[in-house]
């Protein structure tokens, strides 16, 4: 589903020249469930974004479902970002000013569904992700679970190929985590590829590899099941 193969990401100042990414090859099969992991600055989260199409590389190759996005402009990475991915990020990244029901239809608002079909899908997820009853609720009316759920219901309302989880975790206490790895598993089984950074050992025991990151490179792959 994705290979990337010698991509580099250089960040430059005036006067410093930061290497995050360096030639960096990996690839992720369709249905996989990969976590990356590795210290601080290593690269994680510069090439969670290169994958999920907010950023792009400076070169190398990245290919998503056979097609070549490096060098690709925002336009053409928005409209393959948003007919294809899913985002779940440690701080929620909720709209507080919206409510759970207008939160988790913002991706079918930018794809032009309909108004009865984002009404139907939208139920249906919040169903699934047992946060129905608090569909008319804003986010800072909930819990730090809840807002996770909600979050991973936005993230999969418009059944994407691939869920990219950026320390999904992060901001929950134990019993609220194990949930939105179940929750990320579920949807694993279910045929959806995902693809998360994280720093917990204990989450990336979910995953199928373990992919560890070392000042901008791939150090080791640990393959789980």
């Amino acid at each position: 589903m994705l290979k990337i193969k010698d991509l580099e990401k250089i960040y430059r100042t005036e006067e410093v020249e930061t290497v995050a990414l360096n030639k960096v090859a990996l690839e992720v099969k369709k249905g996989e469930f990969v976590a990356i992991m590795g210290p601080s600055g290593c690269g994680k989260s510069t090439l969670l974004n290169i994958l999920g199409l907010i950023d792009n590389a400076d070169t190398g190759s990245y290919l998503f479902d056979s097609e070549e996005v490096v060098g690709y402009n925002e336009r053409q990475r928005a409209h393959l970002r948003k007919n294809n991915i899913g985002f779940v990020f440690q701080s929620f990244n909720l709209i507080d000013e919206l409510t759970v029901f207008e939160n988790v239809e913002l991706p079918l608002l930018y794809v032009g569904v309909k108004a009865a079909d984002r009404k139907k899908r939208v139920e249906e997820v919040l169903d699934k992700m047992q946060i129905m009853h608090r569909r008319n609720h804003f986010p800072q009316q909930l819990s730090g679970g809840q807002q996770q759920r909600v979050a991973v219901a936005r993230a999969v309302v418009n059944n994407p190929k691939l869920i990219l989880a950026d320390e999904p975790t992060g901001n929950l206490d134990s019993a609220n985590g194990n949930e939105v790895m179940q929750m990320l598993t579920d949807l694993n089984n279910a045929g959806t590829t995902v693809i998360m950074v994280t720093h917990s050992e204990h989450d990336a025991r979910y995953s199928h590899r373990i992919i560890r990151m070392l000042d901008g490179q791939v150090v080791l792959e640990n393959i789980l099941s």
